[in-house]
């Protein structure tokens, strides 16, 4: 397989590597949108009034990302999602979603335009704080790299 998501090769467009990058770095697709992952922290900032809670025995977390579009054309934001796996013992974090501070993967991003996204998750302890967040993008280009992104949520 020349394009396969497990190899530590370029994206043959970009130039850019997919897999091994750290919180911090950049990847660009090859229409010009630009992610990066700011950070995962641990979320503390429950609703009561919505009955929000931390999950027993798990890490309460939100990863944030910064994107960009480089591109001539709005990019759909809905078309972008995450899988967030424990780096250490495994395991895979389960999607949430807390309200207060939320800027959800939704909408449209004009050209030229940067934002600051968010996602909740929660992992269960045993896995640990080091993840891999692997952010998806629905797409007919089916050569697509997704990147994949190695940190620790902090906090």
């Amino acid at each position: 397989m020349e394009h396969c998501a497990d190899e530590a090769s370029p994206d043959s467009d970009t130039g850019a590597k997919s897999t091994g990058l750290t919180f911090g770095e950049s990847y660009k697709w090859p229409d010009g949108l630009k992610v990066t992952l700011v950070d995962a922290k641990v979320f503390t900032d429950f609703d009561k009034d919505l009955l929000e809670s931390p999950e027993p025995d798990s890490t309460d977390f939100r990863v944030t990302l910064k994107l960009e579009n480089g591109s001539k054309e709005p990019v759909a934001l809905d078309d972008l999602s995450l899988i967030v796996e424990g780096a250490t013992n495994g395991g895979e974090a389960a999607f949430t979603m807390y309200e207060n501070g939320s800027q959800p993967l939704e909408g449209r991003l004009a050209p030229g335009v940067t934002a600051a996204k968010n996602a909740d998750h929660v992992l269960e302890t045993k896995y640990g704080k080091k993840i891999v967040v692997t952010v998806q993008r629905n797409s007919e280009n089916f050569d697509l790299d997704f990147p994949e992104f190695t940190g620790e949520i902090t906090g």
